[in-house]
């Protein structure tokens, strides 16, 4: 019995150290995604009309993921769930680029996501 209780206690130790390696993976996308339009140069966040820089679009993105706690768990869940639109008006989130083209925020985050991979 002893044994088995040792071997039970390996396996969940094992086991919360890869959840843990994988959080931290997943954290490290989403700073990756967040920095990503916090250091657009000469682009604009488009949230409710309202347009935004890079630093200002990072903060609220940070807001929004602390708000999420839980919830967001993969960069996944942060794109899907804080980086795709509001949720006050349901407006999806677009960002203007410095070239003038204006793309919806999900296709920018799933696009960068791609490159971290």
């Amino acid at each position: 019995m002893k044994k088995i209780l040792v071997a039970a206690f390996v396996i969940l130790a094992l086991f919360s150290g890869t959840l843990n390696a994988q959080d931290n993976i997943e954290k490290k996308k989403i700073e990756f995604l967040i920095s990503s339009v916090e250091n657009l140069k000469d682009a604009k966040f488009i949230r409710n009309g309202s347009e935004y820089n890079g630093q200002e679009a990072a903060k609220h993105l940070r807001i929004k993921l602390r708000r999420a706690g839980d919830h967001v768990q993969t960069a996944d869940d942060f794109i899907r769930l804080c980086a795709s639109k509001s949720y006050i008006s349901g407006k999806p989130y677009m960002i203007r680029l410095s070239d003038g083209k204006t793309i919806k925020s999900e296709k920018y985050f799933r696009e960068k996501l791609k490159e971290y991979n």
